[in-house]
């Protein structure tokens, strides 16, 4: 995808910035002295930091790990990146094989937030900082910062796009006075993620009001979050749990499905071909397919919005988050602590861990060109395809 090579050639300068700009408690003061070494060993000392990520099915993981892997290098770190397949035990085996290499720093998204304990513990006694990626790690005192999104707000915007959708709230996001009563169904994400928690709650703290005045309604009666999760984001694990919805409430009744809250594009795509091919709803949301909501801006979803089928997802930059793990990453290798705009909410059962939060927006057909392709995150002939080129 070509934003990657836009990364490789940008990250590092984009750190140089970030890093120029800080002082005190950031990332050090100059380009020169992040490439001294600083206490912890730094880019002159050469040194590798592993990276692991959870799996190569979905293309923003890809794109997550190359764009770290870029800004490292250029920042002069060698990098160890790992993909773990979804797989937990191939996940911690890999971290144990960094640690053992002597990696600098760990940046790990994880598939299970709560399966780590044991090889970050072993980092910790290395003298290893570990940066959560994206994916709070649970259950342990032994992670030092955590890089992500203000994850509650992607699960409120992922909810006013439903509400926008289906015509009760505007465009800017105001009561239209339409009482419905719509239809809806709920989805989440995968219940060993914690951020997929932090999702479906800031998604229900907008649409319960609505669920208890009657203008949504929830014919499955399927609104638990243990209920609603779908393991691992799978795509063919939603696509299975929508046809069972339609075939047990909605198929061969007078009920119609309006809308749909899906966490992720995956998910959403599997959503769209239960609701094409077992609903037998149209293609197109102008001629009756419900307002199916998303996440991540993916390109094959971003072309479905802009064709009128999916309506909208949330854009997650993770251009910008791999840039805030490489500063931070930097940062502990100087020995200095990074930067925090948050050290009250994320709570990983064992301790409050400091992190930096990023914004996210709303993707809809209007805006893909002044959110998606303006910004180089994918181009025109990209989102008309619907590939990565």
């Amino acid at each position: 995808m070509k934003f990657r090579k836009f990364l490789a050639a940008g990250a590092g300068a984009a750190v140089a910035i970030s890093l120029a700009a800080c002082s005190g408690g950031g990332a050090g003061s100059s380009t020169e002295e992040s490439a001294s070494g600083g206490a912890g060993g730094g880019a002159a000392e050469g040194g590798t930091v592993g990276v692991a990520m959870p799996t190569e099915t979905s293309e923003r993981w890809i794109a997550d790990g190359d764009a770290v892997k870029a800004g490292l290098e250029e920042a002069g770190f060698e990098v160890d990146l790992q993909y773990a397949a979804d797989d937990i035990p191939t996940q911690q085996q890999q971290i144990d094989n960094m640690i053992t290499n002597g990696v600098k720093a760990l940046i790990v998204a994880s598939i299970d937030g709560t399966t780590l304990s044991g090889q970050l513990e072993a980092a910790a006694a290395a003298g290893i900082p570990i940066i959560a990626y994206d994916r709070l790690i649970n259950e342990t005192e032994n992670v030092d910062f955590y890089v992500s999104f203000d994850n509650f707000e992607v699960g409120v915007q992922q909810a006013t796009s439903l509400l926008v959708g289906l015509g009760v709230l505007d465009a800017e996001g105001n009561e239209t006075g339409d009482e419905g009563p719509y239809n809806i169904e709920l989805f989440a994400g995968s219940p060993d993620d914690n951020n997929a928690g932090f999702f479906f709650n800031g998604a229900m703290s907008v649409l319960q009001p609505y669920l208890d005045s009657g203008v949504l309604v929830v014919p499955s009666g399927q609104t638990d979050f243990d209920t609603v999760a779908t393991l691992r984001w799978l795509q063919e694990t939603a696509q299975k749990r929508m046809e069972d919805i339609l075939t047990s409430t909605y198929v061969g009744t007078d009920k119609k499905v309006d809308g749909v809250l899906s966490p992720y594009d995956g998910l959403s795509r599997g959503i769209l071909t239960a609701l094409e091919q077992t609903g037998g709803y149209p293609v197109a949301i102008a001629d009756g397919m419900p307002i199916v909501t998303g996440q991540d801006a993916e390109i094959a979803s971003v072309k479905l919005i802009a064709d009128g089928t999916q309506f909208a997802t949330i854009f997650k930059d993770t251009r910008k988050l791999a840039d805030q793990s490489v500063t931070a990453a930097i940062s502990y290798l100087n020995g200095e602590e990074p930067e925090a705009n948050n050290t009250t909410d994320y709570d990983n059962g064992v301790k409050v861990v400091p992190s930096y939060l990023l914004e996210s927006d709303i993707v809809y057909a209007d805006n893909i060109q002044s959110l998606l392709v303006d910004s180089g995150y994918w181009t025109e002939e990209e989102v008309a395809s619907g590939q990565a080129s």
